[in-house]
């Protein structure tokens, strides 16, 4: 069961010649965690489209004429949204751990646990 993914409008992922478009790797792991979660059953399509129509539509209404398009950004942002509506995660969790994630200095070196670091950009994971 894979993602029905809009073609068009404002929900479409970015795309080029007809393939997805990624300017970060945080973005191909945003979109990546929302279909995995989507394909493991943790909720319905419909669902997140909602979610992401509805952060679209606001962003849409705050935006500045030349503020570049975050879709991304809104993608993560109605990932967050469905799974604190789903009670999967809190929203505190949610802020607690967007705010350890800013914390971390540029080129953070982070242990896995398996015995080699992995370094990290930035930008949200």
């Amino acid at each position: 069961m894979s993602a029905p993914l809009d073609i068009e409008g404002p929900a479409a992922p970015p795309r080029s010649n007809g393939e997805l478009v990624f300017a970060e790797p945080w973005e191909s792991r945003a979109f990546g965690m929302a279909v995995g979660l989507y394909e493991s059953g943790a909720f319905t399509w419909p669902r997140f489209q909602a979610a992401l129509t509805a952060r679209i539509t606001a962003w849409e209404s705050t935006a500045e004429p030349a503020e570049p398009y975050p879709y991304y950004l809104l993608w993560l942002g109605a990932l967050e949204d469905v799974l604190v509506d789903l009670r999967a995660v809190s929203t505190d969790e949610v802020t607690a751990r967007t705010e350890a994630l800013a914390r971390r200095p540029e080129g953070h070196d982070h242990r896995h646990g398996h015995g080699h670091p992995h370094p990290h950009s930035s930008t949200p994971a």
